[in-house]
């Protein structure tokens, strides 16, 4: 209403209006004061369920946080306008040009014939050289056939039959040589490549027509050989003092197996069972007893046939980042993985360090992981973790007192990831012999790799020799 009206009403309307106000103000206080106290109850709840979610919630699992493989790894999309790297050598960038070979196979001048001035002959003039350039092609694929005539022969003077022997790699009994079998094994063991898919690139690079039956008689007599060089290889990892080892799935069969590997500066064996307890590393190690065993927590490990273990800090490290996205505030997990990595990097200049300097600083670091162990945490990961280095205190810096240990077992899961690959692309092992022979065939090239040779001579030296070049002139 405005004042004119209001002026117009007598005083008992106006009494009546001012007392209908009073009646509506006194009913909205009622309600504010109830939706107070349910805002209230509202931001109490609120504040329960937000102290519960973060104290249960657990970030995603990730390759930085756990031992979940970076392939599985959740990838989020690019913010848009993120600035991007300008692709190319950076500015003044010295130039790196392929360097020239010293003999080419084929050399080809390129002249000119007639002058395109005046037309005439120039076949006659030498020229100055004026560029070079080297071309590298690879030759039309087609595979020579050998054919090896035996003759017999009978002697004019005691009437003997005789039948000279073939030479190594032209035996009778031969239908492939020694470099298409390894051609066909690289492919199969090395590129995890199916037996349709050998079958193809055999045809199509080296026009070679082989059945899969064939693809699988050349694998067998190669693992066959492999299976005899693990033998040697095993008797090698029982005699290492240092092993590393590390299991990872397989499957033969269409059933759940395990493949094992045992790492040492000088062999490394692989082998496939059907279980993943402690009786495989028994079985591998007879009597021997290794002097230190580098592995992660799993307890078949840890109860493998050595004086010291050493446990993998790049696991822990993963396993104490998961604690730090969980509880951003927990400083304790924070401080172990400074601690970690500072032992990590004191392991790596140990070599540039007096022994004075280098047992200063072991000592801080053993005294500052105790100090550490000794907190009281309320985070119930955090308070696991901590239970489990106590547990195991004497096998976190075994390798800063030896410097053939590794801090980490990555050697291991490095000489895994092949035979993950292999599982991934084919699925599974068809045979028990299959999956041993797979196994055997790792160690041979896994085992030659550390001493400076590459797979396809591992794989060679399972044959006898090759057949080319000819060793003799034939007929």
């Amino acid at each position: 209403m405005i004042p004119s009206e209001l002026e117009q009403l007598s005083k008992e309307d106006l009494i009546k209006i001012i007392l209908m106000q009073a009646q509506q103000h006194a009913e909205i206080q009622v309600e504010m004061a109830a939706m107070r106290e349910e805002l209230k109850n509202l931001k109490a709840d609120y504040e329960a369920l937000k102290l519960k979610f973060e104290k249960h919630q657990k970030p995603p699992a990730s390759s930085k946080n756990s031992s979940q493989p970076p392939s599985k790894d959740q990838k989020g999309n690019q913010p848009k306008g993120k600035h991007r790297h300008k692709h190319g050598p950076p500015a003044g960038h010295e130039k790196n040009e392929r360097q020239l070979v010293a003999q080419a196979d084929h050399v080809i001048a390129i002249r000119k014939r007639k002058c395109d001035h005046c037309q005439a002959d120039l076949s006659a003039e030498n020229g100055n050289l004026v560029r070079v350039n080297q071309i590298t092609e690879v030759p039309e694929g087609k595979a020579e056939v050998i054919e090896v005539r035996q003759y017999e022969i009978i002697c004019p003077h005691c009437q003997q039959k005789q039948v000279e022997k073939p030479p190594v790699g032209l035996e009778m009994e031969r239908t492939f040589g020694t470099r298409l079998e390894t051609v066909v094994v690289y492919y199969r063991q090395e590129q995890h490549m199916s037996y349709k898919r050998t079958q193809l690139a055999l045809l199509h690079l080296h026009s070679v027509g082989i059945s899969q039956g064939g693809i699988d008689l050349i694998m067998q007599r190669a693992g066959n050989q492999a299976i005899l060089r693990a033998q040697s290889i095993e008797k090698d990892i029982k005699q290492s003092k240092v092993i590393h080892s590390d299991e990872t799935s397989s499957r033969v069969m269409g059933d759940n197996w395990w493949e094992w590997v045992f790492w040492t500066q000088q062999s490394i064996l692989h082998i496939i069972r059907h279980n993943r307890s402690v009786d495989v590393i028994r079985d591998v190690m007879g009597t021997s007893v290794a002097e230190v065993w580098a592995c992660d927590c799993y307890g078949a490990q840890l109860n493998a046939p050595a004086w010291f273990y050493q446990l993998c800090l790049a696991h822990q490290l993963r396993n104490l980042q998961a604690v730090v996205e969980a509880r951003p505030t927990q400083t304790w997990a924070r401080a172990m993985q400074v601690l970690f990595r500072y032992a990590i990097h004191l392991h790596h200049q140990r070599h540039i360090l007096s022994s004075e300097q280098f047992l200063l600083q072991l000592a801080r670091i053993e005294n500052h992981c105790d100090r550490l162990l000794q907190r009281s945490l309320d985070s119930p990961d955090a308070n696991r973790l901590k239970k489990r280095y106590l547990k195991h205190r004497q096998k976190l810096f075994v390798f800063l007192y030896r410097s053939d240990v590794e801090p980490t077992n990555n050697v291991s899961e490095r000489a895994l990831r092949p035979s993950v690959v292999h599982r991934k692309v084919t699925g599974c092992f068809r045979s028990d012999w299959g999956a041993k022979a797979y196994a055997a065939l790792a160690s041979v090239i896994d085992t030659a790799e550390l001493k400076g040779i590459n797979a396809f001579q591992a794989i060679q030296s399972l044959f006898p020799a090759p057949a080319l070049p000819i060793p003799s002139s034939g007929e």
